[in-house]
């Protein structure tokens, strides 16, 4: 299932999802200009759980705790990068617009280092390095479902070949996508199997769902987007 539109039109312009998205991809460029250099270059910068929880230096070195922030604005390729970033322009907007600009980006920043630490926790003498927004981003959806359960999400699910649009509530979408998540973490096991850190992704989920429940100053709902024409709810005005 891939996202497409949601229902709710955020209020206030979002500046902190903007600037999130427009980072990931500063960095993604710098780093492809490195070249072949760039994996001996950033490896210090992506997280390592051995080298995290066996660290043999002090235990407030900022070279050990560093990793939790830097390894969420680096991505192993352009599909990685281009899906996280998809998945976080659909659904940040609105949930930017219910905590404030301030606060949204601590809410990120947070859900993104609780989800290295999580998938840490699910393989602490894994060697391979982790990347991504991809654990910051499930905090997002955490927030959304518990901000936006009823808004309407247009799903493009893939039938074999047949690309299919379908409306579908908030709650149905990321309860699928959640135990998605859940049944490639308990299948796979420990760590990141097949190249997805998938405990990340429930940790991240997870400290979204609890941290929004903190930092929620409940606002009236926003109003929902326009629908075009009086057939089938599958064409969207712009934002």
């Amino acid at each position: 299932m891939f996202p497409l539109r949601d229902s709710p039109q955020s209020r206030s312009f979002p500046l902190v999802t903007v600037g999130l998205i427009l980072a990931n991809i500063l960095v993604f460029l710098a780093v492809a200009q490195q070249g072949p250099e760039a994996s001996r270059l950033l490896e210090p910068l992506t997280f390592v759980p051995r080298r995290f929880f066996h660290w043999r230096g002090g235990m407030l070195d900022w070279a050990r705790w560093r990793p939790l922030l830097t390894a969420m604005f680096l991505h192993a390729n352009l599909l990685h990068l281009a899906s996280n970033l998809w998945f976080l322009w659909v659904f940040g907007d609105n949930v930017e617009d219910q905590l404030g600009h301030l606060r949204y980006l601590v809410f990120y920043l947070v859900c993104g280092v609780a989800s290295f630490f999580v998938h840490g926790l699910s393989a602490p003498d894994s060697v391979l390095p982790a990347v991504g927004a991809s654990g910051a981003i499930s905090g997002v959806l955490g927030a959304y479902l518990l901000m936006f359960a009823r808004a309407r999400i247009l799903t493009l699910v893939p039938i074999i070949i047949i690309p299919w649009l379908v409306e579908l509530p908030a709650f149905v979408f990321l309860g699928v996508w959640l135990l998605l998540q859940a049944f490639y973490a308990t299948a796979a096991g420990a760590g990141a199997q097949g190249g997805v850190a998938w405990w990340a992704h429930l940790g991240g989920f997870v400290t979204g769902f609890v941290l929004c429940g903190l930092m929620w100053r409940r606002r009236a709902p926003p109003p929902p987007r326009r629908w075009v024409g009086s057939g089938p709810r599958n064409a969207w005005l712009s934002r």
